[in-house]
């Protein structure tokens, strides 16, 4: 049988001047190195035809499957706060788009896939440790119930690729709710075509935001939607320790999902000054920072929806002011929410935010582990303080803070063996730790092996439960094992 892609193509039915039609590059000798079963099933697609040789070829670009239109999209952007009239898709081809089986429009799209139109001299390849790591971190993103886009497949080429050494060539198979980027709105804007932002706007509204074609003033209610949208996100980020690294507006997506893990990492000690990304040297996309880098991506796409908005440019000015007005009170009210659940607290009283604030000061003068000490203090609601002490630097820190808390916990009537349980829902006990990450993609590269990748996969998938077979997993790194800096990989 052959494999079978129920495409639509309704991105590619857009002017011509949204992408470039371009077919992935052949490769030399595709294998499989991981499929993604239940996603595959989820997306209508068999995952038993996905696993042969064709399949491989298909996911590799060898092979272009009927029905599909591959396209690489056009968009523009602000790299580290410098206007880039011209980036797209330089290494990316969109396949096509599928129904999901709840009814979802995803796109399905190959990385790494050879060079495009907006390729700017690149060779538009993949080296497998970014692959890996991008499927890595998304599919653990997806398990902690963070809207992001997903990792359908990963496949060697049977290529090098050259960087700064010969690398092995790899391709991701990424799986979105859309592509589409603040950085899409601006390619249009940047050329002044006003009918282009407003067909793109058209086109996320009938995608994304359905319930908002019959609105008063759509545009204004599509700005809205993706200012909460990106608050609710970036707040959810900041929970588990995430800190994305490349925040740039071709890096933000319309639909709310988190896209493009370049050198992304989590906090292992609490520090707000967190930087990983070796490119960003002035701390521009710091952990947290990333609020406020978040409501900076938004005011360019308002600025891009200024001429749909209002004829008049003082009021569409005005208008769209008032809605980035929200950004700030929709972040920290989601922020200060996950904040007391992450403490145990089912309700919201005065001193909350100061009490937790005291916390994480504490935490970050102590080095205290970011995703350690959350899941401890869920222990400790149920049961003594010992596993949270032995994260700060000087334990009597967390002994100071600790008798506030509890009486704080005392001024609510849940058991404690019910706080336990919430607060484990939410603070998870693994993450894909830097070190391990680094791991998986040295044994992949030097040694063909997959196997810790598979195993990191499968402690992932289940953040919040404690798996005590994996429960070296949970550890941070020894002060041998600590990775300082992370790379984009392109």
């Amino acid at each position: 049988m052959t494999v079978h892609f129920p495409f639509q193509n309704t991105y590619s039915a857009l002017p011509a001047n949204f992408f470039a039609r371009v077919a992935p590059t052949p490769v030399a000798a595709p294998r499989l190195i991981k499929l993604n079963r239940p996603l595959a099933t989820q997306l209508g697609l068999d995952p038993d035809l996905l696993s042969t040789p064709e399949g491989a070829e298909i996911l590799a670009g060898k092979r272009v499957p009927d029905g599909a239109d591959p396209i690489a999209m056009a968009y523009a952007g602000h790299q580290f706060g410098q206007f880039v009239p011209q980036l797209g898709d330089g290494r990316a081809i969109l396949l096509g788009e599928v129904i999901d089986r709840d009814g979802v429009r995803r796109d399905i799209q190959l990385k790494g896939s050879g060079p495009t139109p907006f390729s700017r001299r690149g060779d538009g390849r993949a080296a497998l440790g970014p692959v890996l790591r991008e499927y890595i971190v998304s599919e653990a993103m997806f398990a902690l119930g963070i809207p992001t886009t997903r990792s359908l497949a990963a496949v060697v080429t049977g290529e090098p690729v050259m960087r700064e050494t010969a690398l092995p060539g790899a391709v991701l198979t990424r799986v979105a709710s859309s592509h589409i980027r603040v950085g899409t709105f601006q390619f249009f804007a940047a050329r002044g075509d006003t009918e282009g932002v407003r067909a793109l706007a058209d086109h996320v509204i009938a995608r994304h935001y359905p319930e908002l074609k019959n609105a008063d003033q759509p545009y204004h209610a599509l700005l809205a939607s993706v200012v909460a949208r990106q608050a609710e996100l970036v707040s959810r980020w900041l929970l588990v320790g995430f800190i994305h690294g490349v925040m740039n507006t071709d890096n933000t997506s319309i639909s709310g999902e988190t896209i493009d893990y370049g050198p992304c990492a989590f906090l292992d000690a609490y520090n707000p000054a967190q930087v990983f990304s070796s490119i960003d040297e002035m701390g521009r996309y710091a952990y947290a920072n990333q609020p406020r880098i978040a409501l900076w991506n938004l005011t360019r796409l308002a600025e891009c929806l200024l001429p749909l908005l209002s004829d008049d440019q003082d009021k569409a000015i005005e208008q769209a002011q008032a809605i980035l007005g929200e950004f700030p009170e929709k972040f920290t009210t989601a922020y200060n929410s996950g904040l007391r659940r992450k403490v145990g607290l089912f309700t919201a009283r005065d001193g909350d935010e100061a009490l937790i604030q005291d916390l994480l000061d504490a935490m970050a003068k102590n080095e205290a582990d970011f995703t350690l000490t959350f899941r401890r203090l869920g222990d400790a609601a149920a049961d003594d303080t010992a596993d949270v002490r032995a994260q700060f630097t000087d334990p009597t820190a967390f002994d100071d803070w600790a008798p506030r808390w509890r009486a704080r916990l005392a001024l609510e009537p849940q058991a404690s063996a019910e706080r336990k349980a919430a607060m484990h829902t939410v603070n998870p006990a693994f993450i894909p730790r830097n070190h391990r990450v680094e791991a998986v993609i040295a044994a992949a590269t030097n040694s063909d092996d997959y196997a810790p990748f598979e195993e990191l996969l499968t402690v992932l998938a289940k953040p919040y439960e404690d798996q005590p077979r994996y429960a070296a997993y949970a550890d941070p790194p020894l002060p041998e094992q600590r990775v300082t800096q992370t790379f984009c990989g392109t």
